[in-house]
């Protein structure tokens, strides 16, 4: 049991490491409108029935408990594909009226971004997290078993005119597959403004079919960059950022590398995340979880629900184990965890 004298601020989602939770991730739906081969097989995944999922006053309950009496800071709404929710800019609007307002941000494949960016900035989104993980139609079409490349870039520039900025893009490289795309990749995000983050490729696929050996390390990736541009270390902090980040040809253009497996920053991590289905995750590769849904749902206060968040972080182990003999995979793909 937690206990205050360890884990400091009553209102704080603390762990025994230290470490205090300060960014949330809000999964939003599992469903999603592509099939991206490290994420979910080509035929699918059988979704959450809609009565599991988080009503939208229960996400906005939650959201709030979570930055009004638990410190959170940074609210990322994601997915699954985060723009299929119909009450997406109401859940935005809602929490960007908390006070103290939370930084908003959005995780999105940008298909259907175009659309709704003026409405998203309108309802208070401040900047979005575009997936993108190559530039070339067809082979965008093998990856994601959907020709809509056309869509996601057309997102890409909705988001930065509707001045949803920075106007991050989050690119998987996989061996044999799209890793000769590094080079072009940052030279497109540098054309268009866009900052650029390369994040190595983590077992969270459904088909569990993730290994060491197919996997782009953030040292290939950066050898790579460097064949082309001079990198040179950024020298602003860090902090609890996932990427490190590199100043491209002297600066101030930036390409960060999220080494999530051969560099991992668990010492540092300060996320929460929250499922469709209403379940806190206190890491992305826990393999227990915490019902908040039938708390909701039991008629449970805000006490109570506030004391089960902060218990589940409080057991937050110190790092995910990838590297340990023991690991074993979630048995949630990302698709229904959340980004």
């Amino acid at each position: 049991m937690r206990t205050e004298s360890k884990a400091g601020p009553e209102q704080a989602l603390v762990d025994q490491f230290g470490r205090t939770a300060v960014d949330l991730r809000v999964s939003l739906t599992d469903r999603c409108n592509l099939r991206c081969t490290y994420c979910m097989p080509a035929e699918g995944l059988p979704w959450l029935p809609r009565q599991e999922v988080l009503t939208d006053d229960e996400v906005n309950r939650l959201v709030g408990l979570a930055v009004t009496r638990l410190g959170v800071t940074q609210i990322r709404f994601t997915g699954g594909e985060p723009l299929l929710r119909p009450g997406l800019a109401g859940i935005v609007a809602a929490a960007a009226s908390l006070r103290p307002r939370p930084r908003i941000s959005l995780t999105t494949n940008a298909i259907g971004l175009a659309r709704l960016a003026p409405d998203l900035k309108a309802a208070g989104l401040d900047r979005v997290n575009v997936s993108l993980d190559t530039l070339d139609p067809v082979r965008f079409k093998a990856l994601a078993h959907r020709d809509r490349l056309g869509d996601t870039v057309k997102g890409l520039e909705a988001a930065a005119a509707a001045g949803l900025s920075p106007v991050k893009i989050n690119s998987v490289l996989m061996r044999g597959v799209n890793d000769d795309e590094a080079v072009p990749l940052l030279r497109f995000a540098l054309e268009h403004g866009y900052q650029l983050r390369f994040i190595e490729q983590m077992p969270l696929d459904a088909q569990h079919g993730w290994s060491r050996e197919n996997m782009v390390t953030a040292e290939e990736i950066l050898a790579r960059l460097r064949g082309a541009f001079a990198l040179s270390q950024d020298p602003a902090p860090r902090g609890a950022a996932p990427a490190e980040t590199w100043l491209v040809d002297g600066g101030p253009a930036k390409v960060g590398v999220i080494g999530a497996v051969t560099r991992p920053f668990c010492g540092d991590c300060d996320r929460t995340r929250l499922t469709a289905d209403g379940q806190v995750r206190a890491c992305l590769f826990s393999t227990t979880e915490t019902d908040l849904r039938g708390l909701l749902r039991d008629g449970a206060n805000d006490d109570a629900i506030a004391e089960a968040w902060r218990e589940t972080m409080w057991a937050k182990r110190p790092g995910h184990g990838i590297d340990d003999k023991t690991f074993l995979q979630p048995p949630r793909p990302m698709s229904a965890i959340g980004g």
